[in-house]
């Protein structure tokens, strides 16, 4: 009976909804950590928390932007201006 209320579904649609967002908030964040990592070498334990905290806009604002890449400092001026905006 529970199950057949319209509250109860949108409880449930909603909660799906999250866990679909988290996961794939989790998985941008792991791929944009592998790229990184593949691109500038072993990351900061500080630097990988600041990416961990980034929306899944911002994450994807990163993926592109990690390609033009140089070096640390790259990443360092990025998630400075993201802390700014």
């Amino acid at each position: 009976m529970m199950r057949e209320s319209v509250i109860y579904q949108e409880i449930l649609q909603e909660g799906e909804r999250k866990g679909l967002q988290k996961g794939r908030l989790e998985g941008e964040c792991t791929l944009v950590l592998r790229q990184l990592r593949r691109r500038l070498g072993t990351l900061p334990d500080g630097v990988v928390h600041q990416i961990y905290g980034l929306s899944l806009d911002q994450l994807e604002s990163l993926g592109e932007a990690l390609l033009d890449f140089q070096g640390f400092d790259d990443l360092e001026m990025w998630l400075t201006s993201q802390l700014n905006s």
